[in-house]
């Protein structure tokens, strides 16, 4: 906190504004703890000291690109850093070993390619640019040079950039330990067609970001002695289930629904789907198509990257007939019952999406519906049933569609898991995790169960979207850093 004797009249500081956060100005008069402030900006405002930070007059317009150089580490002065060189389309900064990343919201392909991944291929820290590569290098060097393996946290607000920061890191990790397989399909190459895969299931359109990750994930990569990818092992945590059956306008539900809408004329026939506003777990968002975005090219793609995983083409169709069931699930609606509190399908529509929903689960139809309207209760080894009104049957739906659709997305992972293999006698290893909220807990389990695997480094990656949260931000990560 500020203290009164640290500013006098002619004292440059930070003051907060309103409109901009913080603003810069000179003290003109000081009365016991309250200051008056000229502001750059012409309007004049009283302050109290503890509200009031110094301004470093000696920084450089185009700011440091490590923010424990700055004379002062506080917020208005790590904003004003970041802002500065994000003006100069440096999003790159960082604080120690602590890489800040500010989304762009835009393509930058130069900086992530080959060429790239060379330039920084064993230079020094800190010698180059910040960059995710930078740090993917350190974790990678640390772990060869000392034989201890490493963790890399990739934390940030929805939208910030996290997905985008942690394939960065996969592509450069996979660069350095890459190895030539004869059967043409690496454990690296595996590992990041998982990406897409993964992606498809589990990312989605929301108000910030069309491409989020609607769940964390953690990525342990096995190494051999001689340093090349031997194994890998992906974890998931915390899907939103809830999406599957509700969405708000204008987000989207999980990119999988609207590719296979999508897909060639064959496959959509294949599973009597229509064009994805038809719907209801698509269309309660008027956002159905994306810009920039081709639903029909994507499903092809995510193809491509099952075969390369490993996954069957039989377990494709699988995959996606499972996919399409949620959708006609959706569609089927309930009326009244003859009996009292029960329920029907309300008409020959939702009959036929029940029916293709049974067709695509395989399942008996007359059972599937019963599950749906009525309520199976044990009672000292009795059954009871109990019929459910349209409204109880209609959540006993949606219950349902979550709980396959969480089902399905586990199995991909252990399919994928199943399919690149792990190395039992590794003891090298290095994890990535993508995940919003474990740089806020008082105690990481995630650190603290790796810790047994010999675990002597953390690399951090920060990524913000929103300047204003960043201070906020640096303190956790420090504090979980643990120095």
């Amino acid at each position: 906190m500020a203290s009164m004797g640290r500013f006098t009249v002619g004292s440059h500081v930070w003051v907060e504004d309103a409109d901009v956060a913080w603003i810069d100005g000179l003290v003109e008069e000081v009365h016991g703890d309250e200051l008056i402030i000229n502001c750059t900006s012409g309007k004049k405002v009283t302050a109290n000291v503890s509200s009031v930070y110094p301004k470093d007059v000696e920084v450089k317009r185009c700011g440091v690109e490590d923010m424990t150089r700055l004379a002062y580490l506080h917020e208005p002065g790590v904003l004003r850093n970041l802002k500065s060189r994000y003006g100069m389309n440096e999003i790159y900064t960082y604080t120690g070993n602590i890489l800040i990343a500010v989304n762009p919201f835009q393509r930058l392909p130069h900086l992530y390619n080959d060429h790239m991944m060379e330039m920084y291929k064993g230079a020094e820290f800190g010698e180059l640019s910040p960059h995710p590569f930078a740090m993917a290098d350190r974790a990678y060097r640390l772990m060869m040079n000392y034989g201890t393996s490493q963790a890399i946290l990739v934390s940030g607000e929805s939208g910030a950039g996290k997905t985008e920061s942690t394939k960065m890191l996969m592509q450069y990790l996979a660069f350095m330990g890459g190895k030539v397989e004869s059967d043409g399909r690496s454990v690296q190459q595996q590992v990041l067609e998982s990406n897409p895969v993964l992606e498809a299931f589990g990312n989605a359109k929301t108000v910030r970001n069309n491409n989020s990750s609607r769940f964390g994930k953690f990525v342990e990569l096995q190494f051999d002695q001689n340093g090349k990818i031997s194994g890998a092992a992906i974890r998931t945590y915390l899907l939103e289930r809830s999406r599957v059956c509700q969405i708000s306008d204008p987000e989207r539900n999980y990119h999988c629904f609207y590719m296979l809408c999508a897909a060639p004329p064959e496959d959509r026939e294949r599973y009597k789907l229509g064009d994805a506003s038809l719907f209801h777990y698509l269309n309660q968002s008027n956002c159905i198509k994306l810009d920039g975005m081709d639903d029909s090219s994507e499903y092809i793609a995510t193809r491509r990257a099952m075969d390369i995983v490993g996954i069957s083409s039989d377990e494709q169709d699988a995959i996606f007939r499972v996919v399409a069931a949620i959708l006609h699930l959706g569609n089927v609606e309930f009326s009244e019952g003859s009996e009292a509190d029960s329920s029907v399908p309300k008409d020959d529509k939702s009959q036929f999406h029940l029916r293709t929903a049974a067709e695509l689960f395989m399942c008996d139809e007359k059972s599937l519906e019963e599950s749906l309207c009525k309520r199976v209760m044990v009672t000292r080894g009795e059954s009871i049933v109990r019929n459910l009104d349209s409204r109880a049957a209609a959540l006993s739906r949606d219950a349902l569609a979550r709980m396959v659709y969480s089902r399905l997305f586990d199995w991909l992972v252990n399919k994928i898991n199943t399919t690149i293999g792990q190395d039992p006698t590794s003891k090298l290893l290095i994890g990535v995790l993508d995940i919003y909220g474990f740089e806020s807990f008082k105690t990481n389990s995630m650190f603290s169960r790796w810790s047994k695997k010999n675990i002597q480094k953390k690399r951090l990656i920060g990524v913000t979207s929103s300047l204003w949260t960043t201070k906020r931000f640096l303190i956790s990560l420090r504090r979980n850093q643990g120095g």
